[in-house]
């Protein structure tokens, strides 16, 4: 009976862990969760087609779990965001 109490303790013990890990980290393992409409809604303001911007930029920063700063550009600071590419091999995010 000990046997099978401390192994149930066990894998509770585990569970709760993975959960805490799983909640703690976004989608590529940074330690804090980013706003991906405040960062989006900046990052397209001065697109020229702000809807398709915003929809595509919100789509690269929930599988990526960043924006590059600015409007434009510095995309060495997200590399998953810079690498992302449609079916037609474009450049997925703006």
């Amino acid at each position: 009976m000990a046997k099978a109490s401390s192994r149930l303790l066990f894998s509770l013990s585990l569970v709760v862990l993975l959960l805490l890990v799983e909640t703690t980290t976004s989608p590529h393992g940074q330690a804090e969760a980013i706003d991906c409409g405040a960062s989006c809604s900046y990052r397209c303001s001065k697109s020229g087609r702000p809807k398709m911007c915003l929809r595509a930029c919100g789509t690269c920063c929930q599988r990526c779990g960043c924006v590059p700063p600015g409007t434009s550009g510095n995309e060495d600071v997200c590399p998953c965001y810079a690498n992302m590419k449609t079916h037609d091999g474009q450049h997925k995010c703006p």
